[in-house]
C-alpha cells in the first residue's frame, strides 16, 4: 500500500501543468463555496441570535393552549416551586417571568396602541441586554414603579423622562385596567415596529395593572447555546408535568425557520452547480490521463501487475488531486473569513433599511464553524470517489494486447 501511495503521488507530477490546473479549479471552487457557506450560516446564526436574545429566548413555558390564542385569561401561576424546578435543571442559565398584554398608551390628547411587557428587570437584562438600549433616563430596577418605552413611541406621544404615561386596557377575566406611570427610561430598539409600540414595566406593577396577581404569560428560559435546547426542553417537560406547554425557539419562530431553509436550499443548488463544474473538470483530467497512459498500463499488466492494484493507484491519484485542491481552498479562504467574522460587511440603502425594519442589524455576518470546512472536504472526497469509478471501469475492461498497441 505504501508503494502504491508513493507511486500515485509521483505520477501526479509527471505532468505538473495539468495537475496544477486541475488543483486550481478545485481550489477556487472550494474557496468560493466555503466563503458563501460561511456568509449564509453566519447570517442565519445572527438572525436566530437576534430573535432568541431579544424576544423569545431559547425555551418558553406557557399555560397549555396559550400560544394559540395568546389571551390574558389563559395564564400560568407565578409559582416559586415551578421556577425552582426549572432552575435546577442542568445548563439552564436564566429563568425570566413575563406578563404581556396590549393596551392603549396615552399622553394628554395623543393615544397609540402599545404592547405592555411586565418583566423582572434584572433577569430580562441578562436575556435581552435592555440596559444597553437606554438612550435617555435610566434602566428600571426590580420592584421600581414606572415604565421604559421605545424612542419612536416617546416621540409620537411627545413624552420625555419624568413625564407620565397613561395605560388603559382590559385585565384578567374582563376587569378594567388603567394606570399612570412615570417614564423612567427611553430605549432605542432595533425593530422600528417594536420601537413604536413597546412598553416595559416591572412584573409586579404589570400584574397589579391587569389584576393578574401571581400570574404570568410565560417563563423565558435561556441555555448556553442551541445545542442544549432539545435536552433541556425534554427535561422541563418531564419535571413539570403535562399542564404546561414547553416550546423551543424553533416552534415559536416557524416562519423564520422556513425562510432560512428556503434560502439554504437555494444556496445548495448554487453550490451543487459549482461542484458539478469542479467534478467535470476533474473527470476531464482523468480521461486525458487514462488515454495517455493506456500503453503504460498495458506494460504494467504484462509484467504481472494486477488490475485491482492499477485501479487503486489511479483512484489514489484522483483523491490526491481533490485533497490538494480542498486543503488549499480551505486554507486560502480562512484568512478572509476570519477577517469578516470580526468585521462584518455593512448593508446600506434599502437593503439595510429592510433588515432594520425586521429587527436585525444591517450587516452581512460570517461564521467560522469547523463544520463548514468539514462539509466542503467531505463533498469533494465523495466527488473524487465517484470520479474514480471511471478509471476503475476502464482498467477492468482493458486488454493487454490492445493496450500495448496504444
Amino acid at each position: 500500500m505504501t508503494d502504491l501511495l508513493k507511486l500515485a503521488w509521483r505520477n501526479l507530477w509527471r505532468n505538473k501543468r495539468r495537475t496544477l490546473i486541475t488543483t486550481a479549479s478545485v481550489f477556487f471552487g472550494v474557496a468560493f463555496a466555503t466563503f458563501v457557506s460561511s456568509m449564509q450560516e453566519g447570517s442565519y446564526a445572527q438572525y436566530i441570535q437576534a430573535i432568541v436574545s431579544f424576544y423569545s429566548g431559547y425555551i418558553q413555558v406557557h399555560q397549555k393552549g396559550y400560544w394559540e390564542d395568546k389571551t390574558i385569561n389563559n395564564l400560568l401561576t407565578d409559582s416559586p416551586q415551578l421556577d425552582s424546578a426549572i432552575c435546577r435543571i442542568p445548563h439552564v442559565t436564566v429563568v425570566s417571568p413575563r406578563l404581556e398584554n396590549f393596551a392603549l398608551a396615552s399622553s394628554v390628547d395623543l393615544t397609540k396602541g402599545a404592547l405592555v411587557s411586565g418583566i423582572s428587570p434584572e433577569k430580562e437584562d441578562r436575556i435581552s441586554r435592555l440596559s444597553r438600549k437606554i438612550i435617555q433616563g435610566k434602566y428600571l430596577k426590580n420592584g421600581e414603579s414606572g415604565v421604559m418605552i421605545g424612542s419612536e413611541l416617546a416621540k409620537y406621544l411627545k413624552l420625555g423622562v419624568g413625564d407620565t404615561l397613561v395605560l388603559i386596557s382590559q385585565g384578567y377575566h374582563g376587569t378594567s385596567a388603567a394606570g399612570k406611570y412615570p417614564v423612567r427610561g427611553i430605549m432605542h430598539l432595533a425593530s422600528p415596529e417594536l420601537d413604536r409600540t413597546l412598553v416595559y414595566m416591572d412584573i409586579r406593577e404589570c400584574q397589579t395593572l391587569f389584576s393578574a396577581e401571581n400570574r404570568l404569560t410565560s417563563l423565558v428560559i435561556m441555555v448556553p447555546d442551541d445545542s442544549y435546547v432539545t435536552d433541556v426542553q425534554e427535561e422541563i417537560k418531564r419535571r413539570i408535568g403535562g399542564s404546561f406547554e414547553v416550546m423551543n425557539w424553533k416552534e415559536m419562530n416557524s416562519l423564520l425557520l422556513k425562510q432560512i431553509e428556503s434560502d439554504r436550499a437555494g444556496g445548495w443548488i448554487e453550490k451543487g452547480i459549482l461542484y458539478m463544474i469542479i467534478g467535470f473538470g476533474m473527470l476531464g483530467t482523468i480521461m486525458m490521463m487514462m488515454a495517455e497512459r493506456r500503453k503504460e498500463f498495458g506494460v504494467m499488466m504484462a509484467v504481472g501487475t494486477q488490475k485491482s492494484r492499477l485501479a487503486l493507484m489511479v483512484v489514489m491519484e484522483t483523491v490526491f488531486i481533490g485533497l490538494l485542491g480542498t486543503v488549499a481552498g480551505i486554507l486560502g479562504s480562512l484568512p478572509a473569513i476570519a477577517y469578516f467574522v470580526d468585521h462584518p460587511i455593512p448593508f446600506t440603502g434599502q437593503g439595510g433599511e429592510m433588515l432594520q425594519q425586521m429587527g436585525f442589524e444591517p450587516y452581512m455576518w460570517f461564521s467560522i464553524e469547523p463544520s463548514l470546512f468539514f462539509k466542503q472536504a467531505l463533498i469533494i472526497f465523495l466527488f473524487t470517489l465517484i470520479i474514480g469509478l471511471y478509471p476503475v471501469y476502464l482498467i477492468s475492461r482493458l486488454k493487454i494486447v490492445k493496450a500495448l498497441k496504444g
